[in-house]
């Protein structure tokens, strides 16, 4: 089922109708920066900056009850169950609040590699619960809530502006700019049939020479969102790429980055707990959509598998497609 018909599976007005609350989250295919930064107080905090991918998704249902306590779903959806009770907390004093329900989840967005399906399912449920109570929670209340639900959240719900989010901590440490530069995105999975349980998987302890150079990165990245300076973007992810081969390494990350480069790419951004990367390509450069599309077929001839092609369309329209 593609991302459009996942949000339309349900229509808005069903919510009215049938007495009960929808809602929908995209994806993301990774980060383009993720590390430790400092907030405004001097504090260090784990954060990233993601890349969002709106072709696929979550569909929530939430179906209320007002005669029994607790929240019913699938048995493997333990943070969905959790998001929707956290969820009923917040709208308790309102009349008409429901004591529970059942939550139906409808995804396509792949799980174990790194494209944020748990945040994708927290955050569409949260919203589906909300939307029965007739609320619009505002996109830091959603963080913060999908947060307290899955303990570490992307900031999928964040989706008017690119962010380096506390990741851990549910706040924004800094608005980097309103939209990310043009670009052409080549994403693979590196490891197929591999999946990553990002509940055990330990937080990255970084040297104190890594926790300098975040801050060079930061203020690069925040001049290449500033400049729309793809190139500059480009090596800034791929820095964090590499940084992060000391904790969940990719084995063919260095033959992407050059296959990337050889074809007049910018770099290379990953998912920092999972097995996804993408190749990233100025979508403004002559040629792009054809390197890219060399890139792909270098890429299946590796023997890996093809996740996304992020990017613009011939006319500059924006053009998403789900591999």
């Amino acid at each position: 089922m593609t991302s459009r018909s996942l949000q339309e599976f349900i229509p808005a007005k069903m919510s009215a109708e049938f007495g009960v609350g929808t809602g929908y989250a995209p994806a993301h295919h990774g980060e383009l920066l993720q590390g430790v930064f400092h907030d405004d107080a001097g504090l260090l905090r784990r954060a990233l900056v993601t890349l969002p991918q709106t072709t696929r998704g979550t569909r929530a249902v939430f179906h209320p009850s007002q005669s029994h306590w607790g929240v019913v779903g699938s048995p493997g959806l333990t943070k969905v169950r959790r998001a929707a009770v956290l969820a009923l907390r917040e709208f308790a004093g309102r009349p008409g609040a429901a004591k529970g329900g059942h939550i139906e989840i409808l995804s396509d967005v792949p799980v174990g590699i790194g494209m944020g399906s748990s945040t994708s399912d927290v955050t569409a449920t949260i919203r589906a619960v909300a939307d029965y109570h007739g609320v619009t929670l505002s996109r830091e209340e959603l963080g913060r809530l999908a947060v307290l639900a899955e303990c570490a959240s992307d900031p999928i719900m964040i989706d008017d502006r690119v962010v380096l989010f506390a990741h851990r901590d549910g706040v924004v440490l800094e608005t980097l700019g309103h939209r990310l530069p043009p670009l052409l995105v080549v994403g693979c999975d590196t490891r197929p049939g591999t999946r990553v349980d990002t509940d055990r998987f330990p937080p990255a302890e970084y040297t104190d020479r890594e926790v300098g150079f975040f801050g060079v990165l930061r203020a690069a990245l925040r001049r290449a969102m500033a400049t729309e300076d793809v190139p500059l973007l480009g090596r800034v992810a791929t820095a964090s790429a590499r940084i992060n081969q000391r904790f969940l390494p990719k084995d063919n990350l260095e033959a992407l980055i050059a296959l990337c480069l050889d074809h007049g790419g910018a770099g290379i951004q990953i998912a920092h707990s999972g097995t996804v990367a993408g190749l990233l390509f100025d979508a403004r450069s002559p040629g792009a959509r054809e390197s890219a599309a060399r890139c792909a077929t270098r890429i299946e001839a590796m023997g890996l598998v093809l996740t996304t092609e992020i990017g613009a369309a011939p006319d500059g329209a924006a053009e998403e497609r789900a591999a």
